[in-house]
Parts: structure tokens; C-alpha cells; sequence
């Protein structure tokens, strides 16, 4: 029970809304507004908090949600602020294609890991069913690839970041089990390098996997089985 809370390692804070929440350790409560503990992060997911004595070992199907997407606070000022007078070089349609991109590319991570671990993605309610509803906040495309005529090639040094914000939640009772939240970058070059949707979307897979595996490593904990690659 002990190495399943702390795989938990996925899942946060109180019951404030996603898109501010903070990462601020000195800000970290022991105990979240639902009751649930703060247990130890792991490698690879920084904060987690779980219901004493949880167990997941009657779950055999997961319900996997469509992550919400939100980008760091003035993203979009931040980008345009070097454009050339009145020219805006992103847009929110440009904003919206990312997010969908993000989601897709979420769900295509998520779903690979957990049916690979022998776990069924439904899509409705069961006594067996885990409701796992994700978040990717503070998005932050440092050189996005518009792919627009009049925009030229996007360079930076790192793809960007983002941090992953998750609930497990019982399906039937809506009970919620576990949060976590986790924040991901990709590598920093110390040279710049252009960026396209190619190299971003790469980037955002790496960022991913680790999160992707965490949870499948959590299911095969409480089902008594090892995880294997």
C-alpha cells in the first residue's frame, strides 16, 4: 500500500481552481480541502495526495477524459510582444489548433500506455470503472510553429513546458481518490534551434510518457502484477 499512494505521485492540491494553482512548495498543504494526505512524489511526479488506505484493486476498466489545456498567463501578449508594429503573430485560432493538438496528442499517450498494460478505455460508468480527469496547465510554447505565409521560422533554446494536473475518481459516487500534479520541460540546448510542429509535438511526447507510465505503474501496483515495458 505504501509504494501504491506513493506511485500516486500524479495527482494535487486544494480545491482551487486548475488554472491557478501553484507549485509553490511552502504553499503545499499536508492535508487538501477533501481530506485527502499529501504522500511522497516520486522520480518523476513532484506532488500527490491520496485517500489513507486507498485501494484500486477493483477497478478493471478506466474512463480517461479529455484533458482541459491552459496556457501560462500572458502567453499571447508575451509572444506578439516583438512583432512588428500592428502585426499580430498569434492568434487564438492559433491558440485553439495548439490546445487541440495538446489533447490529441494526450489521449493518443495515455491510451497507448494503458492498453498496452492490458487496461479497457470505456466510456461509461461502472462499478469497475476509474474516471481519470486530467489538466494541462501553465502551457508554454516557446517558439510555436504557425505555419502561416508572412511568418517566419521560430527559434529557441527549449521546446517549453508544461505541468500536468490529474484526479482519480470513482465513477459511480464521483468520489474523488487521488490528485496529483506534476511539471514537465523539455531540455534546454543552450543553443538556439527553429522549432516546428514536428520537434514541439516530440517535445510534448517526452513531457508526456513519464506521466502516461506513472499511471499504468499505479493500476498494475494495485492489481499485484509488475510492470513491464
Amino acid at each position: 500500500m505504501t509504494r501504491l499512494l506513493i506511485m500516486l505521485s500524479l495527482v494535487v492540491l486544494t480545491a482551487t481552481p486548475v488554472s491557478s494553482i501553484a507549485l509553490d512548495k511552502a504553499e503545499v498543504p499536508e492535508v487538501t480541502i477533501e481530506g485527502l494526505r499529501l504522500v511522497p512524489g516520486t522520480r518523476d511526479i513532484a506532488y500527490i495526495w491520496a485517500v489513507p488506505g486507498i485501494s484500486l484493486t477493483h477497478y478493471k476498466h478506466v474512463y480517461l477524459l479529455e484533458p482541459a489545456v491552459a496556457f501560462r498567463e500572458n502567453w499571447r501578449r508575451d509572444q506578439n510582444r516583438n512583432s512588428p508594429s500592428g502585426v499580430v503573430r498569434v492568434t487564438i485560432p492559433d491558440m485553439d489548433r495548439i490546445r487541440d493538438s495538446i489533447k490529441e496528442l494526450f489521449m493518443d499517450v495515455f491510451a497507448k500506455e494503458l492498453e498496452a498494460g492490458g487496461y479497457s478505455l470505456v466510456d461509461y460508468r461502472g462499478e469497475d470503472v476509474l474516471i481519470v480527469r486530467p489538466a494541462i496547465l501553465n502551457l508554454d510554447v516557446k517558439a510555436p510553429d504557425l505555419q502561416r505565409a508572412g511568418t517566419r521560422p521560430s527559434m529557441s533554446t527549449s521546446a517549453g513546458s508544461m505541468t500536468l494536473y490529474m484526479e482519480l475518481i470513482d465513477s459511480e459516487s464521483d468520489f474523488l481518490l487521488a490528485k496529483a500534479m506534476d511539471p514537465a520541460s523539455d531540455w534546454e540546448s543552450h543553443i538556439l534551434q527553429f522549432q516546428s510542429i514536428a520537434t514541439n509535438r516530440q517535445a510534448a511526447r517526452l513531457m508526456m510518457e513519464p506521466w502516461a507510465k506513472a499511471l499504468r505503474e499505479v493500476l498494475d501496483e494495485a492489481r499485484g502484477i509488475t510492470y513491464q515495458e
